[in-house]
């Protein structure tokens, strides 16, 4: 074991420097106490800041590096070769796998909830990509609780001091996926791998993207609706179902609506009052459709109804980008 310790001191001589090569000779471990505390653990290799804050029972793996203004929460592990910077605080017992990268050296902050998994390779908190971004301008991101961001995601700071990227909580962000620059990201979504979401769009809760779904910069993607895989041009209503290039609505998204504790009687009203504003055999408009059912007593008494019909007409609102296509219905 002796002869073992000293073959790897002779290889790693030209590489370390001559205090890393004696605490690995006298502690081969994976990790060893810090002078922080006796329960945090830093491996010799890791390159921590003195000035970072670290709190109890932190873990910091081989070849991590953890800069200067940030803060780690207890209970924190950074596996091998995951790097932090900038002004970036981790909540507690976030975790961070191989490869992964959080936080920039830019003005403004990366600040991440507690409970949070960022997956292998991943980049979180980096400057974004958008053109009009000036350096040295001041900019943000902010994630809440319980999230799972998988391999190889992309998540930006915003574009701007008057604004932030916002990621709320517990969301299952799958492997490839990219958020860019001012996106409004609400609880309990479920993105499937490369769901590519462009500048400032906004989606609310409860919402689910098959894999490969792409989403047009500015556009709203309400709760409880879910996209079947293709390029979203225009706004998601809530509760509805779309698919397709330049996707078109095909339905509600019932079997969601089911799963998230939504009554029978709830559903039937959903459905009664999609039929009559994107089925109907009349030829009246859109807006005289929904007008009608504001009128409508029974149906639009419903909660879900009324909180569908709003989200309809907010999409049509100044600055917004209308909903997706709908086919017109014609009677035979």
């Amino acid at each position: 074991m002796i002869s073992l310790l000293k073959a790897r001191e002779r290889l790693l001589s030209p590489l370390l420097s001559s205090s890393i090569r004696r605490r690995l000779s006298s502690n081969p471990s994976y990790s060893c106490e810090d002078t922080r505390g006796p329960d945090v653990f830093i491996h010799p290799s890791a390159v921590v800041h003195p000035d970072a804050v670290i709190g109890k029972g932190v873990s910091v793996g081989p070849y991590c590096t953890v800069g200067s203004s940030v803060k780690l929460g207890n209970g924190c592990k950074l596996y091998p070769s995951s790097h932090i910077f900038g002004n970036t605080e981790l909540g507690e017992s976030c975790v961070l796998m191989t490869g992964a990268v959080v936080g920039d050296e830019l003005p403004g902050s990366t600040v991440i909830g507690g409970n949070n998994i960022i997956g292998h390779h991943a980049v979180v908190g980096v400057k974004c990509q958008d053109l009009k971004y000036k350096d040295g301008d001041e900019c943000f991101l902010c994630i809440g609780n319980n999230n799972e961001i998988r391999e190889f995601c992309s998540i930006h700071r915003s574009s701007k001091a008057s604004d932030k990227t916002v990621i709320g909580d517990n969301n299952l962000i799958m492997g490839s996926c990219h958020i860019a620059h001012d996106c409004k990201i609400g609880d309990r979504n479920i993105f499937a791998n490369n769901t590519l979401l462009a500048g400032h769009v906004i989606v609310e809760d409860y919402t689910h993207t098959a894999g490969a779904t792409v989403v047009h910069q500015f556009c709203h993607i309400g709760s409880f609706s879910f996209i079947g895989g293709g390029s979203v041009s225009q706004d998601v209503p809530k509760y509805m179902m779309v698919t397709g290039e330049r996707a078109e609505l095909r339905g509600l998204n019932l079997e969601g609506l089911r799963r998230n504790g939504f009554t029978m009687s709830e559903m039937k009203s959903l459905r009664a009052a999609y039929r009559k504003i994107f089925m109907s055999t009349e030829t009246s408009s859109l807006e005289e459709r929904l007008t009608k059912m504001e009128h409508d007593p029974e149906l639009y008494s419903v909660p879900a109804v009324g909180a569908m019909l709003q989200s309809i007409r907010d999409s049509f609102a100044e600055g917004r980008r209308g909903i997706c296509k709908f086919r017109q219905w014609l009677g035979s």
